[in-house]
């Protein structure tokens, strides 16, 4: 099936999760006239029912894309094919996903998550197949040339975070997973304290996958103190498991009458609107947290277009929750394609014309949601370990009434906190 002269009105996406068929077909796009332009199949990966962090909202977000793109016409006339991977957090289950990706001849791997960089890196990279705007949590994301982030990874985040909390937390106890990624956490939260000649944070190691965190919410507790305290925690997924163990305390219990006794913070990605709306809203534990984003707030005007297509196009799929940072990450990511696969106008698309455009300086525009982004040399920090960091900007937020909204408007530029990291 070449996908030349298509003539049917009916216009489809093919999907498929590990383990199930793959779906496929041929039709027209709505809106096309039946010109020779090949399809265009990409893939999307997360984890999904795994004991660690999940991510089920990133590839439904790829497919509602593609379903929108599709009954426009697809992407400059190529239908957008979105294959689907579960990435099952594993280094077994990254390699899979990206062994098929090579397989079914995807010309990108789009809004994706894994922590697993190195084995999924690879077999993209033999393949000449580009990174595009994965979720910024593992090294390679931003050390390999075929990587093209489109925020700048935990480490912006946790060295922003770091210049959130100087200004009001006289101590700061970290609570971070017991890994290697782990292990630079503090350095990053650590360089933002000391943009305002904060002393550093104490660091409290934890495993991720934990089912309760009571030792480790104790220990943060009493080396936060109660003058102006901050206990910061990013667990991912047990970010959450974590504070409830933390307000299950009996000391945090005793002074939970007494106003900024100790005030509770962490990131997006470990605390995020759906988290806040799971947790009771207004009367969540997070109510009052200070948290540090890529992203502007969920209920930003920016975020409009995503909002519409999801309403018109997820068809109740409740994965797909406009307020979950890796479905946002997911839509910046193949807006990103879009964009590209318009400027080529060529009627095939392979993955080294894409890598081209892109290296060659492709500005893209995201409407507000992330400064403009382009990956030519100039652009990148070029911080160690973290190279292709084009985006080092962050939002500051902050829980009022159950809902996450701007502590203050705009972005912040935490490139120099990064490079300043050891």
């Amino acid at each position: 099936m070449t996908g030349r002269r298509l003539t049917s009105l009916l216009a489809y996406v093919t999907t498929a999760a590990t383990g199930a068929s793959l779906l496929t077909g041929c039709g027209v796009l709505p809106g096309a006239t039946g010109g020779s332009r090949e399809p265009v199949t990409v893939m999307t990966w997360a984890p999904d029912q795994t004991r660690a962090t999940n991510m089920p909202g990133m590839p439904a977000m790829a497919q509602t894309f593609a379903r929108w793109v599709n009954s426009q016409g697809g992407i400059n006339g190529h239908e957008l094919r979105v294959l689907t991977c579960n990435e099952q957090n594993s280094t077994a289950g990254a390699a899979a996903c990206a062994r098929r990706a090579v397989r079914e001849k995807a010309v990108a791997v789009v809004g994706s998550y894994s922590q697993n960089g190195r084995a999924f890196m690879a077999p993209l990279e033999a393949a000449d197949i580009p990174y595009i705007g994965g979720y910024g949590i593992s090294e390679d994301e931003f050390t390999s040339p075929l990587s093209y982030p489109v925020n700048g990874g935990v480490a912006s985040l946790v060295a922003g975070h770091g210049m959130q909390l100087a200004d009001s937390c006289e101590k700061v106890s970290l609570v971070r997973p017991d890994t290697t990624a782990g292990d630079k956490l503090p350095d990053f939260l650590n360089s933002g304290l000391r943009k305002a000649s904060h002393r550093s944070a104490v660091d409290i190691p934890a495993m991720e996958d934990a089912a309760e965190y009571t030792q480790q919410a104790g220990r943060a507790r009493t080396r936060a103190g109660d003058e102006k305290g901050c206990v910061t925690a990013v667990l991912g997924e047990r970010t959450q498991t974590f504070f409830d163990s933390f307000r299950r305390l009996p000391a945090q219990q005793e002074e939970t009458q007494k106003r900024d006794a100790v005030r509770i913070s962490s990131v997006l990605g470990s605390v995020d609107q759906p988290v806040i709306d799971r947790t009771g809203g207004a009367h969540s534990p997070f109510e009052g947290a200070y948290v540090t984003g890529w992203y502007p707030a969920a209920g930003d005007k920016s975020w409009a277009p995503m909002r519409k297509v999801i309403q018109e196009h997820a068809f109740a799929d409740n994965r797909v929750d406009p307020a979950d940072t890796g479905v946002q990450t997911t839509w910046i990511a193949y807006t990103v394609l879009k964009e590209v696969i318009e400027s080529l106008d060529e009627d095939t698309i392979t993955a080294g014309q894409i890598t081209r455009a892109l290296d060659r300086g492709e500005r893209i525009d995201t409407g507000g949601l992330t400064p403009s982004l382009r990956w030519k040399y100039e652009d990148l920090l070029g911080a160690p370990g973290f190279t292709r960091i084009v985006n080092h900007e962050v939002t500051f937020q902050v829980v009022r009434e159950g809902r996450l909204v701007a502590q203050k408007p705009g972005f912040v530029d935490v490139g120099e906190t990064v490079l300043s990291a050891p």
